[in-house]
């Protein structure tokens, strides 16, 4: 099946969609409930006896197969939570849905607290991944305390209280995992349990010295910047709040409050027409989690988006995956992103990691008569207009188009990499120059060569290729953005490359400061497209190269300025290949190749395209004609697009370390 064409699975594949008040998904609450039954009933075949511990395929995690157990166990009880609070613990007239979870999560609590149950789960000790899954289950806790907290024994609420008190005095993962902590050992404080009032305020202090401003924080010390500012970094703060209730300083929760209201301003502009996410950063097997501030936002009295855009979003991001067969034809969520694909996932992820996703269902918090609920679906900003925004905490440029739907991220920011002088290898998904909800970076099992997608690299004689590690910043305003990186290749000398990026419409031009010690070939890629059914089409010309799958996207790859070497066979290519993309199994990249001196910098400019605007695909070859470049004066640059638009481009933007060089042009 192509990604383009379409398939409705799960509970409501053959019910009716709501037009009337949600005119963009259809989607309503029951559509959300429904959905969080099928997920819950498909769990059922793989619980252990005593419920206590989910043991679903696929690969074990890097913590061991105990440690998926309760992983499945406490991230589905998340979505049970969320399903049961709901509901007010009440069942509907004609099911008994909610009082059989609120008796299964009970039973599965009962076996995983107590130490002697041959069900028990792994105690939590210094950095183990029993802290991920303990914070779930006091959210979870907290959330159902009348119908299920309320009810337990004497003797197991002494359980849960002596399991999670394992986080008291532990070394928690100076990252996000700092707020597992905040909100275990403040459930234990609400429950007059032994806590660390020291550890709460520790844990909650962090995220001033992470927050970079505008709404963006930091996983941790450095440039990490992803989808865990959405799913982790404002979404604990919010519940840690509903869980602290009076205990909570009243500052710093409107803080909080403030700098999430200011996220969801931006975060709103991630999503595309067809609800699929930005595709970036890890974890990304977690999909629709992203919605969740969305929903967090409604919950704070924080929202500045009208209730219909809410569930716009957040209803978009989940009919985007049901429509693409997520959950699996056993009602399971997999590791992957559409299908099963572990390269798109990390070591840590187990087979029940994906059921963060349930995260998403918040919003089941919010009753029914809530206006997110009530008032009409409104349209999303990416579905009205075309947009640029420059966000400098993170060093990322958006630009979406109405005509298509698409949103890009332009990356001068993110890298993950921690604090000097420590290092990481390079990820594909945090180092390449763009990313997109149309689109997937091209990454490998094991140790299977890929040519990289949205880079530039230099290639040494001996095969050797470059990669963007620590990206250093340099600016990003106005609709242009900047940084450079110093990369090695093996034992090469290796380059020092700067890149400005302009963006308008659908292209991106990128104007690339080269610097090697030895003569190189020097790369550049575009977007890279896959498709699960067939091959995408490719064509080449005079430094152009362009790439189409069946159902319109095209990505286009343009040199128009240093790149005159590069003409003749090879110039130009398109790199076909399979099973290297999360999007689907046949991929295709558009790549530009040249040969280059050392010593002396070389400046580039390209131009890259990503679209389906049918008005545009109506000629391809328009996608990139009448685009050029040219040097004005020592430190300017008049770039043309397609269309005639033109930006000026300061050269000065890209600076380099130690620089004393002039532009080789």
């Amino acid at each position: 099946m192509t990604v383009s064409q379409h398939r409705s699975t799960g509970p409501f594949a053959r019910s009716s969609l709501d037009h009337a008040l949600s005119p963009f998904t259809g989607y309503t609450r029951e559509h959300w409930e429904a959905s969080a039954d099928h997920l819950l009933t498909s769990l059922l075949p793989y619980a252990s006896p005593a419920m206590a511990q989910y043991r679903l395929p696929g690969r074990t995690g890097h913590a061991g197969v105990w440690s998926d157990g309760l992983e499945g166990y406490a991230r589905s009880f998340i979505l049970a939570a969320f399903r049961i609070a709901g509901a007010q613990g009440q069942n509907p007239a004609d099911s008994n849905v909610i009082s059989a979870l609120t008796e299964r999560y009970a039973a599965g609590l009962t076996a995983g607290t107590d130490p002697t149950h041959p069900e028990c789960w792994p105690p939590i000790t210094d950095r183990s991944q029993a802290m991920v899954e303990a914070a779930s289950v006091a959210i979870a806790l907290h959330e159902t305390r009348p119908w299920l907290w309320d009810q337990l024994s004497d003797r197991v609420q002494g359980n849960t209280v002596s399991w999670l008190g394992g986080f008291i005095g532990a070394t928690v993962n100076d990252s996000n995992w700092r707020l597992f902590q905040v909100v275990a050992e403040e459930f234990l404080a609400s429950v007059g349990a032994p806590h660390s009032r020291a550890e709460i305020d520790a844990g909650l202090a962090r995220l001033d010295d992470w927050y970079r401003g505008d709404g963006w924080y930091t996983d941790g010390d450095g440039q990490k910047f992803d989808s865990y500012n959405a799913l982790a970094l404002h979404l604990y703060p919010t519940l840690w709040a509903r869980i602290a209730g009076p205990r909570a300083d009243a500052g710093l929760v409107a803080v909080h409050r403030e700098r999430l209201r200011t996220f969801i301003n931006t975060h709103q502009h991630f999503f595309g027409s067809d609800g699929a996410p930005v595709h970036q950063g890890r974890s990304l097997t977690y999909r629709y989690a992203t919605a969740a501030p969305l929903w967090a936002a409604a919950l704070a009295d924080a929202n500045p988006l009208p209730p219909g855009r809410t569930r716009r979003l957040a209803s978009g991001a989940l009919k985007h995956f049901a429509d693409r067969g997520v959950p699996d034809q056993n009602g399971l969520l997999t590791l992957g992103w559409y299908r099963p694909y572990l390269p798109a996932t990390q070591a840590y992820s187990g087979p029940a990691s994906p059921y963060w996703a349930s995260k998403a269902f918040l919003g089941l918090l919010l009753k029914p008569d809530h206006p997110v609920w009530t008032e009409a679906e409104e349209s999303g900003p990416v579905d009205d207009a075309d947009t640029v925004l420059s966000l400098p905490a993170p060093g990322w440029l958006l630009h979406t188009t109405a005509a298509d739907g698409i949103v890009r991220l332009v990356n001068h920011g993110s890298d993950r990499q921690p604090p000097p002088p420590a290092s990481l290898p390079e990820s594909p998904h945090y180092t390449r120059l763009a990313y997109s909800t149309a689109t997937a970076p091209q990454t490998a099992h094991d140790d299977v060569p890929i040519t990289t997608d949205n880079h530039v690299w230099a290639e040494f004689p001996s095969g050797a290729a470059t990669q963007r590690g620590r990206i250093h910043p340099l600016a990003c305003d106005a609709g242009v953005a900047a940084s450079w990186h110093r990369s090695s290749a093996h034992n090469q000398h290796g380059a020092v490359i700067s890149t400005a990026s302009v963006v308008y419409g659908p292209w991106e031009v990128r104007v690339h400061r080269v610097h090697t010690p030895a003569a190189v070939t020097l790369h550049e890629s575009g977007w890279a497209l896959a498709d699960d059914r067939e091959p995408c089409a490719g064509e080449t010309g005079d430094l152009w190269a362009l790439a189409r799958r069946t159902d319109g996207l095209t990505s286009v790859l343009a040199g128009l300025l240093g790149w005159e070497s590069a003409k003749g066979p090879g110039a130009a290519s398109i790199v076909h290949s399979e099973q290297l993309n999360a999007v689907g199994h046949h991929s295709a990249l558009p790549v530009l190749s040249a040969p280059a001196v050392g010593g002396e910098p070389r400046l580039l400019v390209t131009l890259t395209v990503l679209t389906r605007d049918p008005a545009l695909l109506r000629s391809p070859r328009a996608l990139f004609r009448g685009a050029h470049a040219e040097h004005t004066t020592d430190q300017q640059l008049i770039v043309q697009f397609p269309d005639g638009a033109r930006r000026r481009v300061a050269t000065n933007l890209l600076a380099q370390p130690e620089d004393s060089h002039t532009l080789h042009l």
